[in-house]
């Protein structure tokens, strides 16, 4: 059985946009997307500390869903027009891949998510990485589940640590088991559910 896919994606509207932004996603776009087949979950974050503002986050039963003719009839230059207005108009971070640990989770009910992403490195991080995001909070009682995503860039490979958690708790973690890879770090974020 092959490991599940995901979309994340951080959206910040421009101001005097947030109305709509809402309507469009809770009204169009994750209805759209969890109809597409292989679609498991489309949940919707807002940051508490950080920065974009919105998260989604998409469960998926393959990372192959996104290249399925029933996606991509609903996606890039097919997307609907109130699609095409807002992210015209959104910043938009979009990271999708694999989830190479454990493999098999999806996204559930928690109080917060911490985002932690591995900018531009090689697929030799990935123990490391796993190691490192397991000995950080694995064991901590706020931590619901933790995974680790892969998104491969033209520059190298994204590792996202994805920590569904019960309660909140400080972003301050211990970077000495991530070794060197800890420097490659460029954004923690924590969000709660929207």
């Amino acid at each position: 059985m092959s490991n599940k896919g995901f979309l994340l994606v951080m959206m910040q509207p421009p101001a005097g946009m947030e109305d709509e932004f809402t309507a469009w996603y809770d009204n169009e776009h994750i209805p759209e997307r969890v109809a597409v087949r292989g679609f498991e979950t489309g949940i919707r974050f807002v940051c508490t500390s950080g920065f974009p503002k919105f998260l989604a986050i998409y469960d998926m039963a393959a990372p192959e869903v996104l290249s399925s003719p029933e996606y991509l009839k609903v996606s890039f230059d097919q997307s609907s027009p109130w699609t095409k207005r807002v992210t015209g108009r959104v910043k938009v971070d979009r990271t999708a891949g694999e989830q190479i640990y454990p493999g098999n989770k999806i996204t559930g009910i928690c109080a917060r998510v911490m985002v932690i992403r591995f900018k531009n490195l090689d697929s030799k991080a990935a123990p490391t990485i796993i190691a490192g995001m397991r000995s950080n909070f694995e064991s901590l009682a706020e931590t619901k589940q933790m995974r680790v995503l892969t998104n491969v860039t033209e520059t190298g490979i994204d590792y996202l640590g994805l920590i569904e958690l019960r309660a909140p708790i400080s972003e301050s973690f211990d970077l000495k088991p991530f070794g060197n890879y800890a420097d490659s770090i460029n954004l923690v974020n924590t969000y709660a559910p929207y």
